[in-house]
């Protein structure tokens, strides 16, 4: 990571550095430069937003930055993050923009990148764009009058990806289906409840009233007991809740019962296995996944990949093996036959379509391993010392890993997107996940605070 970029982009508290005007700006101009520089002849950028109030702002400073040096920008409003990679692709723009702190409070915001292929940025172009960006010695007076950039609305830039959408399901009849859903205040507000509408199913919307301050506020994926409440008292067969830029999804069954990423990946990938879908017949996930999960599916026949946290990597592995199913347990599920990131709502019309191709309940298919009790922990810190050199935190993750040894794991890191340490603890025993969690919520008290 730079001093700019994260594991996801630029992210911080919105008009504090680097989520300023002024950054976005140079930015603009920064993108522009390194991708002419590389050669990509259509000078042509896009733009796309969450709903939180800063967006306008740096909508604006980054279309700027990105005209003065000659690029042509589209702007296609509020959309998810998967939207945006999709019509990065499909519009032929040299990149995509993509203003959103994810699944962060209103008060925050970042900017993701695209680059042609609809895939994350490489780490080397992040690193070229970040060095002029600090330099501050991007002028653009040699871009004449008559050679500056425009900036153009894209106004069917919802109905392209609708229609996406629905063809990855063969526009599936999804008539008779109830589905509630909780679109988290944010960038699937409008689309979301439309694709699924358009496919004949009862939609019951929730949190699809953005006001520019309550994106994630009590509501989607972080907070998937709400849409859980909502399914009982409305007799629906499955709860959706994206987050706020509906990258990540998770689903409640009919019960109201919270089903995660992991149980997710494990549906499909048996399903995709019995249909000969699975390519390699290989699963990737993080190393934050249950190992029920990964013992479940070695058990059928399916390799499980693990890969160090954040769907980027995911998809790094994905692309190096030939992989089309991976994810995380937060609900970053990515189709690669489909999409070039995580997209909720491609992955709430594949399990829907399970759900009525085998005949079977959310509840039936998602009962397909036996989760290890674990229990993770996001502990504020004031900042993001070397783990190695906390004394107290360190002795107590060797005596965790010892005391547990081959019956379960524990799993400390920093987020890469907040000032937070997150601790994983999973066992056989959730008497043992509890000691060790409060022995090492207090040892990383004791260092960091």
């Amino acid at each position: 990571m730079g001093e700019l970029f994260g594991t996801d982009g630029i992210r911080g508290r919105a008009n504090c550095h680097p989520i300023t005007p002024e950054v976005a700006l140079i930015l603009g101009k920064a993108i522009a430069h390194v991708f002419q520089a590389r050669g990509h002849g259509d000078r042509r950028a896009l733009i796309g937003k969450d709903t939180r109030l800063s967006g306008y702002m740096l909508e604006t400073a980054l279309t700027s930055g990105l005209v003065s040096m000659g690029m042509e920008v589209f702007l296609v409003g509020p959309l998810p993050t998967p939207a945006v990679a999709h019509l990065t692709r499909t519009m032929n723009a040299d990149a995509g923009i993509m203003l959103t702190a994810s699944h962060n409070p209103f008060d925050d915001n970042g900017i993701k990148i695209f680059s042609r292929d609809g895939y994350k940025l490489r780490d080397e172009i992040e690193a070229e764009i970040e060095r002029h960006v600090l330099g501050g010695n991007l002028i653009s007076d040699h871009i004449r009058s008559d050679s500056l950039g425009k900036s153009y609305r894209v106004d069917d830039a919802r109905g392209r990806y609708i229609e996406f959408a629905k063809s990855t399901v063969g526009n599936l009849d999804l008539t008779g289906m109830k589905v509630v859903l909780d679109c988290a205040n944010g960038a699937a507000y409008q689309i979301g409840p439309w694709i699924f509408k358009e496919l004949g199913a009862d939609v019951v919307k929730t949190f699809a009233d953005p006001d520019g301050f309550n994106i994630n506020n009590g509501c989607g994926a972080l907070h998937p007991e709400t849409v859980g409440r909502k399914v009982v008292g409305q007799g629906a067969d499955i709860g959706v809740a994206f987050d706020g830029d509906a990258d990540r999804v998770l689903f409640c069954d009919a019960a109201g019962r919270v089903v995660d990423g992991d149980r997710i990946l494990g549906m499909c990938a048996l399903d995709m296995l019995q249909r000969k879908k699975l390519r390699n017949n290989t699963l990737v996930v993080t190393s934050m996944s249950n190992l029920g999960l990964v013992q479940a599916m070695e058990a059928r026949g399916i390799k499980v990949r693990a890969t160090e946290v954040g769907d980027r990597h995911v998809i790094e592995c994905m692309r190096r093996g030939g992989y089309n199913l991976g994810g995380e347990k937060s609900g970053h599920i990515i189709f690669s036959d489909y999409a070039t990131t995580g997209d909720g709502i491609v992955s709430a019309l594949q399990v829907m379509k399970m759900m009525r191709d085998r005949g079977q309940t959310l509840a039936e298919l998602a009962d397909c391993f036996e989760e290890f009790p674990q229990r993770l922990e996001s502990l504020p810190i004031r900042e993001k010392k070397p783990l190695a050199e906390q004394v107290t935190l360190a002795a107590a993750i060797a005596s965790c890993r010892q005391g547990l040894g081959e019956d379960g794991r524990v799993i400390v890191r920093y987020s890469g997107t907040e000032n937070k340490i997150r601790l994983l603890v999973e066992a056989r025993r959730s008497e043992d996940v509890e000691f060790w969690i409060k022995r090492l919520a207090a040892a990383a008290e004791k260092d960091l605070n």
